[in-house]
């Protein structure tokens, strides 16, 4: 989960399974991420590119209908590629 609380950025991590069968049948927990850099990568490498991914995503509409996403202006943007990029530059 990600919060702009007036500029005071929170993330929190969870399981992404969150369904009612779960939450009766086994305890599912959710934590802040409190460290500012690690806040900042998991912003910047989870979060970032899935909501500029247009090429592989879905939207769902007000009537609960999936739609899939499409580039607009023909830049296509895919957060997969973006990652593996990124993955592929560092130096370890």
């Amino acid at each position: 989960f990600y919060f702009h609380n007036s500029g005071a950025h929170e993330v929190y991590l969870s399981s992404a399974d969150w369904m009612d069968r779960n939450f009766f049948r086994r305890i599912e927990v959710c934590f802040p991420v409190l460290d500012k850099r690690l806040k900042k990568r998991v912003i910047e490498e989870g979060l970032e590119p899935y909501l500029a991914d247009n090429t592989e995503a879905w939207e769902m509409d007000a009537n609960g209908r999936y739609k899939h996403r499409t580039a607009r202006s023909g830049h296509a943007v895919s957060a997969q590629r973006a990652l593996l990029e990124r993955l592929a530059s560092r130096v370890f």
